[in-house]
């Protein structure tokens, strides 16, 4: 059974004329990105040759075989993953997304109201991205004082969820 993949970053398109690309983070920084030396990306694995900070939340990486933009144009829109193992042990209060991702949302009474469908973080703190069962979805802080977790599942006040 191949190891679970966890998404670090997605490219979102060429930078520069020399094969660049510029990468949408899902780390805290680009040095989290650095330790990696290859990716996979969908059945193809890219091997790192240089990644740099760029604004916040985005670098720019170099892969090997990447020389020219139009090369760099065709990776838009894949993800840069790596197995579940090689990713460093969480501090308290961390997690990984892919952790959240597709589990049960319940209100303070214990009915089922939807799933998380992503987490998001506009500056002030990550939100959680609810898909409601009745259709639509919501966005929730998730921090202590809103969300709770027991066993597999997320209980926010329905409070929140309207």
């Amino acid at each position: 059974m191949a190891a679970e993949q966890i998404v670090l970053a997605a490219i979102t398109g060429a930078h520069g004329i020399r094969g660049e690309v510029r990468l949408k983070l899902f780390t805290d920084d680009a040095d989290s990105l650095a330790r990696h030396a290859r990716f996979e990306t969908g059945g193809r694995a890219l091997v790192v040759a240089a990644i740099r900070p760029d604004k916040p939340g985005t670098a720019v990486a170099r892969f090997q075989g990447i020389t020219d933009r139009n090369t760099a144009e065709t990776l838009r829109g894949l993800t840069l993953t790596v197995p579940r193992e090689a990713l460093p042990p969480l501090a308290d209060g961390e997690y990984y997304i892919a952790d959240y991702l597709g589990r049960m949302v319940i209100d303070e009474t214990g009915v089922e109201v939807g799933t998380v469908k992503a987490i998001e973080n506009f500056g002030a703190s990550d939100i959680l991205d609810i898909a409601l069962a009745r259709g639509g979805s919501v966005m929730v802080p998730f921090v202590a004082d809103v969300v709770t977790e027991e066993a597999d599942r997320l209980i926010v006040p329905s409070v929140w969820l309207q």
